[in-house]
């Protein structure tokens, strides 16, 4: 079994040992999510670093990391890295050629800041995963002017998340390893290695020194997201940010999000850490699919019942799928184009699968109705015997256990990925995959390994879907 897509974050993550993280923030641009702080004090404005790891969860826009004033580093809605360093008359910035798109990636992003270097082309270095990037779609940082003041380290206002001087360039996604060191020029090499086996950029502890304005975010304290912990205590203030917005989901431990490039007949993308699914009012089938899939081994994920429509019930299937076929054009019970599909209906209380390329539907299993809002459905996926079984609450939806994969298992069995797969109509509904939810968490459960934070406990022997339980249960398919 692999991810989907390992992409760089995929791969990072199933690094085992070493220097762990165990944290991360979610920040949503939705809801205006971000870190502040305004030093009293100058340090170095000339020269500086910065280094985040960073895995993006909506894409197209413009989204900030780090802002002070016409100093800023952002995606744009071009999906480009774009650094700009504009004080007073001068303009100058880098943009990158390649794309970031791979929102199952967690990618580590190095500034490098040193305008005192005789040599302009080298006075702004831009890093992703230990590399130098070097092709720009367009670029002027190399007439930047030698002794150069930037607004980074000045006595204006620092922001993460969002721009600084003004309501824009929000930032959605998952940040961790935060760090800003004032008055020092390092390379990649200072917060991350190469893994002595694979050869994959991870993450390593950064043992300098922060300088004045410096600053380490490990986002370890869920009642104190902004908190400095590089010996500085310039700390940030954390607004629209609470305890909830700590996350598990890490560059040492990936766990599986829905994917943004990936929906249905109907564009309404994933929001908070891709893991909320905003559909009422959408009188048509919107699917949803997983950044990272298996072929062996028993899995567990669990959806939480937002809302029930007032008009339709709880239209929600949730399952696996292999995407053999157009899943997005289709809806799950079509009779055409739904090979190797395995979905639980809350509302009709029917289990849909395919068997040589023929329907199946399964009646009799246990139906939701409205008094569902507020509780959990399990999904528990079980290669290893070609079985799937479904949760309430967690008890056993009544007929919902061991029920047979038919096309699904066999395309597993053959290498193809089973992938989480979500089908909702005209209803919300929230995802967790354990590394983050904004479902509320009353009493947390982990899987057996330890990984995942649950409302109810995956049944035993079923593991959570992320890098470390990939990597350590069998390597990639």
């Amino acid at each position: 079994m692999a991810d989907i897509n390992l992409g760089v974050g995929g791969a990072n993550s199933a690094v085992a040992g070493g220097y762990d993280i165990d944290n991360s923030v979610k920040v949503e641009a939705d809801n205006d999510e971000r870190f502040t702080r305004t030093p009293s004090s100058a340090g170095n404005r000339k020269t500086w670093t910065f280094s985040a790891w960073v895995k993006r969860t909506e894409l197209g826009a413009n989204q900030i990391l780090i802002s002070a004033a016409d100093t800023y580093l952002y995606f744009g809605s071009d999906d480009k890295i774009h650094c700009n360093f504009r004080p007073a008359s001068e303009n100058f910035f880098l943009s990158t050629n390649r794309l970031f798109r791979d929102t199952s990636a967690w990618y580590h992003i190095v500034v490098q800041c040193d305008t005192t270097d005789s040599t302009a082309a080298d006075r702004a270095k831009l890093y992703i995963n230990g590399v130098r990037e070097t092709s720009y779609s367009s670029s002027t940082y190399q007439n930047m002017s030698q002794n150069l003041d930037t607004s980074m380290n000045n006595t204006i206002e620092h922001m993460i998340g969002r721009y600084s001087s003004s309501d824009d360039y929000r930032m959605s996604g998952y940040i961790s390893e935060f760090h800003l060191v004032d008055g020092t020029a390092l390379t990649p090499t200072s917060f991350g290695e190469y893994d002595d086996d694979s050869g994959i950029w991870k993450p390593k502890a950064y043992t300098g020194s922060y300088g004045t304005n410096g600053f380490y975010f490990k986002f370890d304290s869920a009642s104190d997201m902004g908190n400095d912990s590089s010996g500085n205590n310039n700390d940030f203030s954390v607004v629209n940010i609470n305890q909830a917005d700590q996350a598990t989901d890490t560059p040492t431990n990936n766990f599986c999000t829905l994917n943004p490039i990936f929906v249905g007949n109907q564009s309404t993308p994933p929001s908070d850490g891709a893991t909320y699914m905003s559909d009422n009012g959408t009188n048509q089938d919107v699917s949803y699919a997983g950044t990272m899939g298996v072929t062996k081994g028993k899995w567990y994920y669990e959806t939480y019942i937002d809302m029930r429509s007032t008009t339709y019930g709880l239209t929600i299937y949730v399952g696996y799928h292999t995407f053999k076929d157009d899943y997005r054009a289709n809806a799950y019970w079509s009779s055409t184009n739904q090979d190797s599909v395995a979905l639980y209906g809350m509302h009709t209380g029917q289990y849909w699968t395919w068997n040589g390329g023929s329907r199946s539907v399964t009646s009799g299993l246990g139906s939701i109705g409205a008094s569902g809002v507020g509780k959990f459905v399990g999904i528990a996926l079980n290669l290893d015997d070609n079985q799937i079984s479904f949760y309430y609450d967690g008890s056993a939806v009544t007929n919902g256990t061991n029920l047979a994969l038919n096309d699904l298992g066999t395309d597993a069995d053959a290498g193809i990925f089973a992938i989480p797969a979500i089908s909702v109509y005209d209803n919300n509904h929230t995802v967790n995959f354990g590394g983050y939810t904004k479902a509320p968490i009353s009493s947390a459960q982990s899987d057996e390994n330890g990984y995942g934070t649950f409302e109810h406990a995956p049944p035993s022997g079923y593991l959570s879907i992320c890098s470390q339980n990939l990597a350590s249960d069998g390597g990639s398919a």
